[in-house]
């Protein structure tokens, strides 16, 4: 047991190392944690010998529970929203096509039997959202006509589509399911699997809201067990156990949570060390010495799979609305391949009967190609296809999107007749424990000193010590369309309810702090606060 935990902590501290590095020499950690796991192997240096794919299974299978949750609950849902129909048609009918070309391109041409043809395109039909979430962020890709959101939901939506796939050509395999039974099979995984996911956030949200967890972080452990849950419930029902997971944990991530950034930075260190777990044990199961004998099919299909399969289902299911070519090119592009396809190559692996296709091993392939070759180049594309726009915000697509700091900042502006109007910064009077850090006078920025005037029109900059603990404050925004009742009303007049404050006005370009007499106009965005 010692030699494990000791083990496991160096292959943990290795890839937090391998992250860092990666990042300056400009290789994907993903790529890193694989050739880690290689390393580690049986034709590596340590010698690892591990070749139970059964076990692989269960550990990467519960992984992925957590990066599929994540990928839901990451997920801003106002930003999202219209890209959502895209989105859906992708990662479903967008899978399925994928998986069928694919697998034709493997019968026809590769000259693979039809239904192991057919599973690989299964396998490999979905794009992974842990890549896609990580690129986007990691290089900050603020992409037009709402591609970042398009991508976020499709990528974290798709792995349901494409292991129900994966089982269902297990079943015909080995014989177990055919005609209205395979109809039947697919009803089920869907409508369990949304039911149970609705169910699972519903519950979670109102326990959540009414019940105060008398110690702090238990919060936090009973969103992961009902993240467990969900996966399980539905399941245990014959739904499909991802689809739950990420419904649960889109509606979850999208609710008013009192310490929901603590629910962010758990799941983030826990999605992180599922992609370090599920890389790690692929190198580890992987042999060098048979990737030879894989090399040429498994580059042809990553080839189809990315110039040909892809852009084909992308094309058909964008081209009806009106999508531009670069997007549609970029969609095209950006369909990464990584953990998903890992673990449904396992499940592949342990649940067919006999199978003269490495499956395995060609998956590792077509996984190296992806993240390797394509996340390297989709900020190239992003500026080729003049798909960069300076007005977006891609942190924006997640639901929690602020940065963290040790201090916070307020402006305020000093107005003619403000009672700090030509007084000297040692003279002003404030409130204790702030402290001024920057005068805004027109075009200067002026660090101040205890003998600096403040003028009429300045805009101060104050800082102050953030708080360092969670104070049960919840912020949310309110657009307000025509339609909204708030329209014309003066603040004074209107009934937010209890425990709920305006912070302020975003109105075009302007910030309103507002006040009992400010009056709420169309396409106003109020940011609101609300405690417990």
């Amino acid at each position: 047991m010692v030699t494990g935990l000791l083990l496991g902590s160096a292959v943990i501290l290795l890839c937090l190392f391998l992250t860092k590095l990666s990042g300056r020499v400009g290789m994907p950690a993903l790529l890193a944690f694989i050739l880690l796991g290689m390393l580690f192997g049986s034709d590596g240096i340590v010698k690892i010998r591990f070749d139970d794919f059964g076990m692989a299974e269960e550990i990467c299978s519960i992984g992925l529970i957590f990066i599929m949750f994540y990928g839901g609950f990451g997920t801003n849902w106002k930003q999202a929203k219209p890209a959502a129909a895209k989105a859906v048609l992708l990662s479903s009918v967008g899978v399925f096509l994928t998986a069928l070309l694919t697998g034709l391109f493997c019968h026809l041409v590769l000259r693979f039997s039809l239904w192991e043809g057919m599973l690989v395109g299964a396998v490999i039909s979905c794009t992974d959202a842990a890549s896609v979430f990580s690129i986007l962020r990691s290089k900050k890709l603020d992409l037009k006509y709402n591609t970042a959101s398009l991508l976020e939901v499709e990528s974290g939506s798709n792995d349901p589509c494409s292991y129900m796939l994966t089982v269902i050509v297990l079943d015909i395999m080995r014989g177990e399911i055919q005609g209205r039974a395979l109809i039947v099979t697919i009803a089920a995984q869907i409508v369990f699997g949304v039911i149970v996911g609705v169910a699972i956030a519903k519950i979670s949200g109102w326990i959540l809201t009414k019940i105060n967890f008398s110690t702090n972080g238990f919060d936090t452990i009973f969103v992961f067990c009902m993240a467990l849950l969900s996966y399980a419930g539905a399941s245990a029902i014959g739904g499909n156990g991802y689809l739950s997971t990420y419904i649960a944990g889109i509606l979850l991530g999208n609710m008013s949570l009192l310490n929901k950034k603590s629910l962010v930075h758990f799941f983030d260190g826990i999605t992180g060390l599922a992609q370090m777990m599920i890389f790690f044990l692929l190198g580890l199961l992987a042999f060098p010495s048979r990737m030879p004998g894989v090399i040429l099919p498994a580059a042809a299909i990553a080839l189809f799979l990315t110039f040909v399969a892809r852009p084909a289902a992308v094309f058909a299911i964008l081209s009806p609305f009106r999508c531009s070519i670069p997007q549609q090119i970029y969609v095209s592009m950006a369909g990464l391949r990584g953990a998903s396809s890992i673990v449904f190559a396992i499940v592949a692996t342990v649940g067919a009967s006999h199978m003269e296709t490495d499956i395995f091993h060609i998956v590792i392939w077509i996984v190296l190609f992806s993240i390797s070759i394509q996340g390297s180049l989709l900020s190239v594309m992003a500026r080729k296809l003049d798909m960069m726009d300076e007005n977006a915000n891609v942190m924006k697509t997640f639901s929690d999107y602020s940065d963290e700091m040790p201090v916070e900042f307020v402006k305020i502006s000093v107005k003619a007749g403000h009672p700090w109007e030509n007084q000297l910064v040692k003279d002003i009077t404030s409130l204790p424990d702030l402290l001024l850090v920057l005068i805004l006078r027109g075009e200067q920025r002026l660090i101040p000193n205890g003998n600096t005037k403040i003028l009429a029109g300045d805009k101060i900059v104050l800082s102050a010590l953030s708080p360092g603990e969670e104070l049960g404050i919840c912020i949310s925004e309110v657009e307000v369309d025509k339609e909204n009742k708030m329209v014309g009303k003066p603040m004074a007049k209107i009934k937010f309810g209890e425990g709920k404050l305006v912070l302020l006005l975003k109105r075009e370009d302007k910030v309103v702090i507002p006040n009992g007499s400010t009056v709420v106009k169309e396409n106003d965005i109020l940011v609101i606060s609300q405690t417990g």
